[in-house]
This record gives C-alpha cells, structure tokens and sequence, in this order.
C-alpha cells in the first residue's frame, strides 16, 4: 500500500474597499466558491468616538452648569 500526501493549497489573502450595498453580493459569490470571508472593520473606542465628535462639530458648549442645567430643564 502507498500512501502520499497532498500538499495544502496555497491561499491568498486580499483586502478590499468596496461600497456597503456591495457586501451581500460578495459574500454569495464567496460562500458559492468556497472562500472565506472577514470583516476586519473595528469598532471605535469611546475615546475614538469622542474625538470624532469634537472633529465634527457635535459638541455643545456652556458658560457655566447653571446654563447646562437650565438646558436640560433641570
């Protein structure tokens, strides 16, 4: 009896931009051809998340808690 063993096939791995409505229609086509499939996009920290939101103007400012307060309808 001979036995051999069949080398692992090689893969490639590829990283790509592509549009989100797009995304569906890659992973169908992965999953037909047998590929494998990760998203590597991270989620923000809050720290990440704070500094987005000074970046975009999404930050109020106050002269004194009094006028936060009166805001918030404390």
């Amino acid at each position: 009896m001979i036995t051999t063993a069949v080398p692992a096939k090689p893969f490639d791995t590829f990283t790509l931009e592509l549009p989100k409505g797009d995304t569906a229609f890659l992973k169908t086509i992965a999953k037909k051809m047998g590929w494998t499939v990760r998203s590597n996009r991270r989620k923000m920290s809050a720290y990440e998340r704070s500094l987005d939101d000074e970046r975009n103007g999404r930050i109020n400012h106050y002269a004194s808690s009094e006028e936060l307060f009166k805001k918030m309808g404390i």
